[in-house]
């Protein structure tokens, strides 16, 4: 199973936390890493350190030589807490399961629906807020219905 990455966080050292879209936040040291990767060691210069930045949802990347995979984090990094992930998020990846299931790329959900395949993407990605009338477009689109649920804890 893959595990989408929302939010990057730098901590101390050459450490930081990824919140992951199930609310899990992970804590990864890439020092773990320098005996397996001496690259890595570069690292330590701060500076490139907090030059990293989240490359979609699969992972951190500084430059062309240095990264690490999200599914990586997820698996072997300390679990730190949970925390509640925005709708939009949940949404967009209801929007891009659903739209898989149906066998559909973004261009050809897009085609069908008469929504941007740019804007299809944003919304995937939690983006962009959705209205009610585009969720019912998109979820025609793919064969299916829209239900909204609101639990009360």
């Amino acid at each position: 199973m893959f595990h989408r990455a929302l939010f990057l966080e730098f901590k101390e050292g050459t450490a930081f936390e990824l919140t992951f879209l199930d609310g899990k936040v992970m804590r990864y040291d890439m020092a773990w890493l320098f005996s397996s990767y001496p690259q890595l060691k570069d690292l330590e210069n701060r500076e490139l350190f907090l030059s990293g930045k989240l490359m979609g949802s699969y992972g951190v990347i500084w430059n062309e030589d240095l990264d690490i995979e999200a599914e990586t984090v997820y698996e072997e990094g300390e679990f730190v807490r949970t925390v509640e992930i925005p709708a939009r998020y949940r949404v967009g990846q209801e929007i891009a399961a659903a739209r898989a299931q149906a066998g559909m790329t973004q261009a050809m959900l897009s085609d069908v629906c008469g929504i941007d395949q740019s804007d299809l993407s944003k919304l995937e990605r939690g983006q962009l807020n959705p209205s009610v009338t585009t969720l019912e477009r998109i979820a025609k689109a793919v064969g299916g219905t829209l239900e909204i649920h609101i639990n009360r804890t």
